[in-house]
């Protein structure tokens, strides 16, 4: 994208955020109207799904949300060559091509970005972004990460060339790290990727030599990264310690090790989270390092762009000029307003929504990222109950940096706790185990054991670079 054309897009974006609740509703309303008109006259299955429920091209426009039918992840994979809107996209050929290009920059059709997403079945369902959709994400990725700046401190600091390293998993098509790709392009800014898998050797070698002043990643890849960053500043105080009392002789190379060290943490500007829950400990913890702000953005394969938290008493705000998110019965349904190419109309997503009040023309919310597979059955003698994660997911305990969650049987499970402090243990088993007495309690499971393991460092999944919040069968 052009350099002068992003920024006027960027402005145009940030300007939107001023708008009262009635213009935000005015907005989504005519993008709504658009979408459905061109899904009706260039997707087979919305023409049919729509006429189905009554509902033809005069009625398009006089007809409220709530009548038009619902889509979910298996009427996608069943339906998808009726649902995108281009008549030689076939979902076929495009796995042959997500399997055969190992280059994620590379365009179907020359024309189209692909975003893979794999549920709990492996089989990657695929989304399909055209340029002028990609335009959205990549301005609205931006917005985000830069939410808490007027637009004046934005020019000023794409003025200075941030340095961005980018700490996930990078190796296939992650929306995620193809849209921070792009947009670190778009802004003309300098990037680094560090891929989950690097070993942790080069972790700090790559950052001391990059120098970057803006983070982005998963939780739990930055951990990792905070972590180090503490590892070598205690070793830094400590042989500076040793030197001021005449032990060791102080050398260029030791000098050089501790500089670095505090330039890769002292220089940072901005932490921005993404891809799993951000809690509380892991966000104050970030602060503590970094002594910088924390954002955390929120996006999907779906839609790459549907909000953003920049501290936590705001909670999410959600991009509505960008969606139309419904939350019905406990789910929530997304209608994404600026992909033609694949409409995605009243679209079911596992995450789920707690409404906040807000102040804004934006909505605000809590959110648990979570798949149906998150969801912990037990065997009771009242039958058969669950526990969700949306009832698990926000412990805030002092001393609490990290946590999963971990079935053991059909009767038990156990929280994996990882301490800021671990002179904090029982003061934290006490505080967790309470809670959860009271979570048991509320949901019909009193009778479920459960226990409280301490480890020393909760590591992403492998395969996926990400930390799952509840592990299934035992670790």
């Amino acid at each position: 994208m052009n350099y002068v054309r992003l920024l006027w897009q960027l402005y145009r974006k940030k300007q939107t955020m001023k708008k009262s609740k009635e213009q935000v509703r005015a907005l989504q309303e005519k993008k709504l109207r658009k979408l459905l008109l061109y899904a009706y006259e260039h997707s087979a299955y919305y023409r049919e799904a729509f006429e189905a429920a009554g509902i033809t091209a005069d009625r398009i426009n006089s007809t409220s949300l709530e009548q038009f039918p619902t889509l979910n992840k298996e009427l996608l994979m069943e339906h998808y060559d009726e649902i995108v809107t281009d008549p030689n996209v076939r979902q076929s050929e495009l796995r042959r091509f997500g399997e055969r290009s190992s280059d994620s920059m590379e365009r179907y059709f020359g024309k189209y970005h692909v975003v893979h997403s794999s549920g709990s079945t492996g089989i990657p369902r695929y989304f399909l972004y055209d340029e002028r959709a990609w335009e959205e994400v990549i301005i609205s990725v931006i917005r985000g990460a830069l939410w808490d700046l007027s637009f004046r401190k934005v020019l000023k600091l794409l003025a200075g060339k941030p340095r961005i390293l980018y700490i996930a998993a990078t190796d296939g098509r992650y929306g995620g790290a193809m849209a921070v790709h792009d947009g670190i392009q778009g802004v003309r800014a300098e990037q680094c990727f560090l891929d989950i898998d690097t070993p942790l050797s080069k972790w700090l070698e790559t950052v001391q030599e990059f120098q970057p002043n803006i983070i982005i990643g998963y939780p739990s890849a930055i951990k990792i990264f905070a972590e180090l960053i503490e590892t070598e500043q205690a070793a830094g105080k400590i042989e500076r310690t040793e030197q001021a009392a005449g032990k060791i002789e102080r050398t260029e190379q030791a000098a050089d090790k501790i500089e670095h060290t505090e330039q890769a943490a002292g220089k940072i500007e901005r932490v921005v989270t993404c891809g799993e829950p951000l809690t509380p400990g892991m966000r104050s913890y970030f602060e503590s390092v970094f002594h910088a702000p924390v954002i955390n953005y929120y996006g999907a394969s779906e839609s790459l762009a549907l909000g953003v938290e920049h501290n936590a008493a705001d909670g999410m705000i959600l991009f509505d000029d960008m969606n139309i998110i419904e939350l019905i019965d406990g789910e929530m349904y997304i209608t994404c307003l600026y992909n033609f190419a694949q409409p995605l109309i009243r679209y079911h997503i596992s995450d789920k929504l707690i409404p906040r009040v807000s102040n804004s023309g934006f909505t605000s919310v809590d959110v648990v990222l979570c798949r149906e597979e998150d969801v912990l059955w037990f065997e009771t003698k009242n039958g058969r109950e669950y526990l969700h994660p949306l009832s698990v997911e926000g412990f805030c305990v002092d001393g609490l940096l990290d946590y999963q969650f971990c079935k053991d049987s059909d009767s038990s499970f156990e929280m994996i706790a990882e301490l800021s402090d671990i002179t904090l243990g029982d003061q934290v088993k006490q505080a967790v185990t309470q809670q959860m007495e009271s979570i048991l309690e509320k949901n019909g499971l009193r009778d479920i054991a459960f226990t409280v393991r301490f480890v020393n460092q909760i590591l992403p999944d492998p395969n996926t670079g990400k930390k799952a919040l509840i592990l299934q069968g035992g670790v």
